[in-house]
């Protein structure tokens, strides 16, 4: 779901921001997009609330990078802020996609090895950054039990 959708409280407001600005100092071009879904019935059908969703774009295309805009999906423990739940629950995972106008080039998700797959990876360079901004996020959210490749 969008990350300005799931801001329903003030941890997870706080770690949203967080998080846009570890991915900018990585990547300090990138504009952050906290409403990377369309609002319409179809998109809301497939919504999943235990995730958090935001997009960063670039300002052109990179060979680097091997893309213009990075999908970032943080996958939680469970939906924020339900009622008895966490405020903000553990990160269980991260997923990053870069993408073009033409579809996904590359994925990256924190299972395995964390290396990126796809027609198109990222420069060797890149794809560590991308690993150090997911590091990151596991030490923003708190999760000292994350395997971290």
């Amino acid at each position: 779901m969008n990350a300005a959708d799931q801001a329903r409280t003030l941890q997870l407001a706080q770690a949203i921001a967080s998080a846009a600005s570890l991915f900018r100092d990585q990547f300090p071009d990138a504009r952050a997009n906290l409403n990377p879904w369309r609002d319409d019935p179809q998109t809301r059908a497939f919504g999943e609330p235990e995730t958090v969703d935001l997009s960063f774009h670039f300002p052109g295309w990179s060979p680097r990078i091997q893309c213009r805009s990075v999908l970032v999906q943080l996958r939680l423990a469970g939906p924020p802020g339900g009622v008895g739940g966490p405020a903000r629950p553990p990160l269980l995972g991260v997923t990053l996609r870069g993408l073009t106008y033409a579809g996904e080039r590359w994925s990256l998700a924190t299972v395995g090895d964390w290396r990126a797959s796809g027609p198109h990876p990222p420069s060797p360079a890149v794809e560590d950054t991308l690993r150090t901004f997911c590091r990151q996020l596991f030490e923003l959210f708190g999760d000292a039990d994350s395997q971290v490749a």
